[in-house]
């Protein structure tokens, strides 16, 4: 790949994610379902995916905590204040496109 060592791309992949989730915390009006219908995870994935990696590493985290660290408020006041609710379309490509676990 390149020849950085792996505390330095340990480094850079935190900085992409944090980057990451900047991006998607200013962008609250890109609704979750868009992400998952256009990429397949959205943010909710991006929290579930961060407390399987904590709870690897030893760290007992709850579903609540990992929200919060993605979405940067509890995840109920997100959804006041940047949900709406999903149109018709919205869902059909969902139900067309979900993941299969």
């Amino acid at each position: 790949m390149s020849d950085l060592d792996d505390i330095s791309n340990t480094e850079l992949e935190a900085a992409a994610f944090r980057r990451l989730l900047k991006h998607l915390r200013e962008r609250s009006d890109v609704q979750n379902i868009d992400l998952m219908n256009l990429a397949g995870f959205c943010r909710n994935c991006l929290s579930n995916w961060y407390a399987d990696a904590a709870r690897e590493a030893g760290h007992d985290i709850s579903k609540d905590a990992a929200r919060e660290m993605v979405y940067g408020m509890p995840y109920e006041e997100w959804k006041t204040l940047h949900q709406a609710e999903a149109t018709d379309i919205q869902k059909a490509s969902f139900d067309k496109n979900k993941p299969h676990e």
